[in-house]
């Protein structure tokens, strides 16, 4: 029995360096990767602190705005608020006051206003964090839409962007700061992968990503970081306002994402602030998409670009499958929505020859 004990660790020692033969190369070449990476990566990593800093929120008022506002109070940041309803606003400001001891600042304004947003900003001071949150959603099919809802959306979701940015952006510049400062943009997942029924919606936000890759080499040189958020659907008041309208086409295709809770996307906002990263995915999914797409985006952790050069394609290759089988399910559901109008139509027709030859005399 001790014989067979001993030719069983034999074997093990003698397996052990094949496996560092083998193994050893594949972690040396990763460790050197990783060196390069951290020298050519562009950005690069910053650490961009919010206790004391001046955090600027849009769409505070409720959701998940709302909820990053709280969420920074509590963490010992001078908080602004700019939304449209001054009821709603100082409801979120009693609250913040209530669970954090914190006071806020409110700005009623509409960010289509860019007088209103100027003025806003001015009367808040230097913002070292800007938080993009305002924005809306609609489900509809493009052809059954209103133009003016298209620009609306447009209007609030990405010229609304512009309008604080363009006005938040100079005083960020010109006042001195060690620290680095940040401009935080909601975007959506919907921002990441189109979806049926939510043509403008996705456009907003796709568009999203153009102006904050761009900005962020306009500002890099004044030590100011850019992030995207882009979180999956939050059941926040809008979204289930905007479900009422989903058709349910565009629930059974939705159903695939998973939701998350409110105070768990402000809390990935922040932390993804705060470790100046370009996107911020707030889930698996989210992060999935963001190698899948990271394109030309700002590299901003070696790590994560190991794994956008490493995982890419086998994460491509992944949503081909999802998106094959989401067109596989608009296929049938149209085919069935075509086979229901037929029959409809059969009946009718039938209806109403039974109905002819009733009166026939």
């Amino acid at each position: 029995m001790p014989a067979k004990r001993e030719t069983t660790q034999t074997r093990n020692m003698d397996i052990f360096p094949l496996v560092l033969i083998y193994i050893g190369p594949v972690v040396a070449v990763v460790l050197i990767f990783l060196g390069v990476l951290s020298h050519v990566i562009k950005p690069g990593g910053a650490r961009v602190p919010i206790k004391g800093r001046h955090v600027f929120v849009t769409g505070g008022s409720m959701g998940i705005g709302l909820a990053i506002a709280k969420q920074a109070a509590a963490q010992g940041a001078k908080v602004s608020l700019l939304a449209r309803g001054r009821h709603k606003l100082e409801e979120a400001r009693e609250e913040i006051r209530r669970d954090t001891g914190a006071d806020v600042s409110v700005y009623s304004v509409d960010v289509r206003d860019e007088e209103g947003v100027k003025k806003s900003l001015q009367e808040a001071g230097t913002v070292d964090v800007l938080v993009c949150n305002q924005g809306f959603g609609l489900a509809r099919e493009l052809v059954q839409m209103d133009m003016a809802e298209v620009r609306r959306m447009l209007d609030i979701n990405v010229v609304g962007t512009f309008n604080l940015i363009r006005h938040a952006l100079p005083p960020m510049q010109q006042t001195a700061s060690s620290t680095p400062r940040s401009i935080s943009i909601i975007s959506s997942q919907a921002g990441q992968l189109g979806v049926y029924g939510y043509t403008h919606y996705c456009a907003s936000k796709f568009a999203l990503r153009g102006l904050a890759e761009a900005l962020q080499q306009e500002v890099i040189s004044h030590n100011i970081r850019v992030c995207l958020v882009c979180p999956p659907p939050v059941e926040t008041p809008g979204y289930l306002d905007a479900r009422k309208m989903f058709s349910e086409l565009t629930i059974a295709l939705a159903s695939s994402t998973s939701k998350m809770d409110v105070k768990d996307v402000a809390r990935e906002t922040l932390d993804g602030i705060k470790s100046g990263k370009f996107f911020v995915p707030c889930n698996w999914q989210g992060f999935a998409l963001s190698l899948a797409g990271s394109g030309g985006s700002p590299a901003t952790s070696p790590l994560t670009s190991l794994y956008e050069v490493f995982l890419a394609g086998a994460i491509r290759l992944g949503l081909i499958f999802t998106v094959g089988k989401w067109y596989n399910i608009i296929t049938k559901w149209k085919k069935a929505e075509r086979q229901k109008t037929a029959n409809s139509l059969a009946v009718c027709e039938a209806a109403h020859l039974n109905l002819n030859e009733r009166r026939w005399p």
